[in-house]
């Protein structure tokens, strides 16, 4: 059983990173830091898909004789893409908190809302 645990230290990461990154997003109430959340979120995402995408054993996918077994890069190619992806939207939603900072003169959640439900 210890040896599966530690075996799998990397999918503990991942399961770690992904409660805090969705812990900091529920619990937490200024804008800033539920981007933050989401960042280390997504994180977890990509370590999640670059450890399923690792073969025990395989190779660069590269035909070379005696060689049987090659990781699928697919997974690697797809967190590129992510990354960009998540780059960008990280930079839309920091421009939202600060119109939003703008507008309110806050980002906490709490007083967006009750100066919504004061108007």
């Amino acid at each position: 059983m210890i040896d599966f645990v530690l075996g799998h230290y990397n999918y503990w990461i991942v399961i770690f990173l992904m409660m805090t990154g969705f812990y900091a997003v529920i619990s937490r109430g200024n804008l800033i830091k539920k981007i933050a959340g989401l960042n280390i979120f997504q994180a977890s995402v990509f370590m999640l898909y670059i450890s399923v995408g690792n073969v025990k054993g395989g190779t660069m996918p590269i035909i070379v004789e005696g060689m049987t077994t090659y990781s699928n890069p697919l997974p690697h190619v797809l967190i590129l893409t992510a990354i960009v992806v998540g780059v960008a939207t990280t930079a839309v939603g920091l421009a939202l908190a600060v119109r939003i900072r703008e507008e309110y003169g806050t980002i906490e959640e709490d007083e967006i809302h009750a100066q919504d439900e004061s108007l």
